[in-house]
Formats: structure tokens, sequence, C-alpha cells
């Protein structure tokens, strides 16, 4: 089975779940997405399953050598995506399934970030706050 093959299997299976959207087709990045409401997470690039995981598990992943953080031609590895190598023993289920655990905990407030300053004028999408005095300050962790 190709790739290719392996990635429309992995979209039959994922279509369907709660909040699941399948790739939307046209043209430029995520084109061939499957997305958790719309944050993208996982994706087939250059014939390799990409998926979105918490940094320290694209760590491990990486340093048992299945594969690389991915980069998308900007020069930069991604911290919290991971490229499986086309050779690893990996399912790709199972990591999907990961990725999509990973999506739905940040949709849920798993994630959160909160300013320490205590007059805040409002927050911004990256979870930064605003304190009167115009700067910024900014702690995350998980829930």
């Amino acid at each position: 089975m190709t790739p290719e093959q392996r990635y429309e299997d992995l979209i039959e299976e994922f279509v369907g779940e709660d909040g699941v959207l399948p790739p939307p087709g046209g043209s430029g990045f995520g084109r061939g997405a499957l997305r958790y409401r719309t944050k993208i997470f996982a994706m087939f690039v250059r014939g390799q399953l990409v998926v979105k995981l918490p940094r320290k598990r694209v760590d491990e992943l990486v340093a048992g050598g299945h594969g690389e953080r991915f980069d998308a031609n900007k020069g930069t590895p991604m911290k919290e995506w991971f490229s499986l190598d086309p050779e690893s023993q990996l399912a790709w289920p199972s990591l999907a399934h990961e990725a999509l655990g990973f999506a739905r905990s940040i949709s849920l407030g798993a994630w959160t970030c909160r300013s320490p300053t205590t007059q805040s004028r409002g927050s911004s999408r990256s979870g930064r706050t605003a304190s009167s005095s115009g700067s910024f300050s900014i702690t995350c962790m998980t829930a």
C-alpha cells in the first residue's frame, strides 16, 4: 500500500468522528489536512504523515528515531509538529488519534494562559494580556 493510500484510509477512518472535518480540497496549505473543528491535526506532506502533538511527545518521537520535526519549507522545524519517517513501524492511526486528542484538549481549554498582571485590558488570541502600562506577560500551563 502506498503512503497516499494509507492517508486516504486514515481520512476514511476519522471522518465521522465528533468535530473532525475532512480535507477541504482546493489549493493552498492544509488543503488535504484533517481538522478538528478549525485546527489541523494531521496532514500528508511530501509523502509523509505529519501530526500536531505536544512538544514533549514530539521530542520523544524524534529521540526514538521515528521521524523529525516538521519544517514547512521555511527553514525552522516546528516544535509541535512531527513528520513520521516512512520507514517507521509506528501505526498511523494511533499517532493520528494522539494528535486528535491534543487538538481536542487545546480546543476545550486544557491549555490555559494567564497574565499575572492585576489590571488587564483584555486578551489577544495568543493568550497575552496587556497590563495597564502596556507591557505583556504570559504564563501557560496545562489544566
